[in-house]
């Protein structure tokens, strides 16, 4: 199936590695100018080259921390400034720290909201006037299968990500006149640094091994693996297409049957 992705132009947020990292290889695959972005300049430079070696379309890097709006609006006038425009923007940042109510001051729920929520806001608002303009876009939200079911020992997570599935859905309605079409992703157990940092904070706690923690998780799920990030960029890369013309307003679990609700 052709995705129609071919020459679009698609930003990539917290896409030196992880989920983000997927998202941006599967669109270069299928032909779209992907600007990947992250904190780590180094980082970014030896994702860009592993990227551009499968690449249909051309991938570029910007140093970009999405806590700070001076480097959110640059990033998106750089976007803009190579490719013309910006008919994609996946939305993604690094999750925050994991613990219970007890456990954080003000000052970490405030940095987490700057991460996790408001980057969000920001960078559609730096990408709206260009999709506007077109009459068309993809706004991809990476959230967490948390907006479902609340995950124990992430209390903060689970509190932003539900704020990032309101915001979408909002904003599906909003936009819909325009040809923009919104939608969370959420990811359940895959096999990325970050599910493998939150296995051993949760062995070390329960006196276990990581393997054994990853096994009990599996059990739970009824595919019975973990997912493959390059299974969660495909899922991307679609939502962002063509192909996905009359969907809007989604939250689309990539969990393998993790989550029982409806």
């Amino acid at each position: 199936m052709d995705l129609g992705l071919a020459g679009k132009a698609a930003f990539v947020a917290g896409s030196s590695k992880g989920l983000g990292k997927a998202s941006a290889r599967e669109l270069a695959r299928e032909g779209a100018n992907v600007m990947i972005s992250g904190r780590n300049e180094a980082e970014l430079q030896q994702t860009q080259a592993e990227l551009q070696a499968t690449a249909s379309g051309r991938v570029e890097y910007v140093v970009c921390d999405v806590t700070k709006p001076d480097h959110i609006s640059k990033a998106i006038q750089r976007t803009v400034e190579l490719y013309g425009t910006v008919d994609i923007l996946v939305n993604n940042a690094g999750g925050p720290p994991a613990g219970t109510f007890d456990d954080f001051t003000d000052e970490v729920w405030l940095q987490a909201f700057e991460q996790n929520l408001l980057s969000h806001i920001r960078l559609i608002r730096e990408a709206l006037p260009y999709m506007k303009k077109q009459q068309s876009g993809r706004i991809l939200n990476i959230a967490s299968s948390s907006v479902k079911q609340p995950i124990p020992g992430l209390i903060i997570s689970n509190t932003l990500r539900t704020g990032v599935a309101g915001l979408a859905k909002t904003l599906s309605m909003e936009l819909a006149p325009y040809n923009i079409l919104v939608h969370t992703v959420a990811p359940g157990r895959i096999a990325t640094d970050r599910v493998r940092s939150l296995d051993e904070l949760r062995a070390e706690k329960t006196r276990q091994t990581a393997d054994q923690v990853r096994q009990k998780a599996e059990e739970g799920i009824p595919l019975g693996r973990y997912g493959e990030p390059e299974e969660f960029g495909k899922v991307v890369a679609f939502l962002a297409s063509t192909a996905s013309s009359y969907l809007t307003g989604s939250t689309i679990l990539v969990d393998g049957g993790m989550i029982k609700s409806l």
